[in-house]
């Protein structure tokens, strides 16, 4: 149990101080934390609504926040180049996720071409109506996403790593809330678009001193 916590650490460290040094980035995932909260409770309500909410806007503000916004530049502070970032990514990647939200936004598309292919992956409660048919259909593709690669983080890594990815991505609403909550702040009073990642330095040379 210790090693897995450890191994949830480093992975939840190594992603703030890799991809979050944007604070609209930051504050995109505070909103998509909050959401994704929101999707939690209404997964046991109504799982339509949960699907709903977890891709439009937890999923969208979250990777626009990414894909837009995050500085693809050298790091300095963490002495890294982008393509470096990508490459060691333990989770989705900026490819990986182009993949997936692809596959996500052909859904839709597909059914309204040819319903009955979309139909093969929903239960049969589900298909009265678009909204419904592919809101189901978007929540098994996230559960599909999720478990496709903590396969495969299984079969290039380790057990360790692939549990521990699953926890961090099921917990991250939770830990980003608490990262971030104070990201619009920093955003909107003090104008600082970069995140300084003081702790971030200082920890590296604690590291590089001992």
């Amino acid at each position: 149990m210790k090693k897995l916590l450890k191994t949830l650490e480093i992975q939840r460290w190594d992603d703030h101080r890799f991809y979050h040094h944007s604070r609209i980035n930051q504050s995109l995932h505070l909103i998509s934390a909050l959401s994704f909260l929101v999707s939690y409770i209404f997964l046991f309500i109504n799982p339509i609504y949960s699907s709903l909410i977890a891709w439009l806007v937890a999923m969208t503000s979250r990777q626009a926040g990414h894909f837009f916004f995050e500085p693809k530049s050298y790091d300095t502070v963490n002495s890294a180049t982008h393509d470096h970032k990508e490459e060691i990514k333990v989770g989705y990647n900026l490819h990986r996720k182009i993949v997936l939200l692809s596959i996500w936004a052909l859904i839709p598309l597909i059914y309204l071409v040819s319903p009955e292919i979309v139909h093969v992956f929903v239960p049969k409660d589900y298909e009265y109506s678009f909204i419904s048919t592919v809101g189901i259909a978007w929540l098994f593709l996230g559960f599909f996403g999720l478990f496709f690669r903590a396969g495969q983080l299984l079969i290039k890594e380790n057990l360790y790593t692939s549990i521990a990815w699953v926890l961090k991505i099921i917990t991250d609403p939770f830990h980003d809330v608490k990262l971030y909550y104070k990201s619009p702040w920093f955003l909107f009073v003090r104008r600082e678009l970069i995140d300084p990642m003081a702790e971030v330095t200082k920890t590296l040379q604690e590291k590089e001193s001992t």
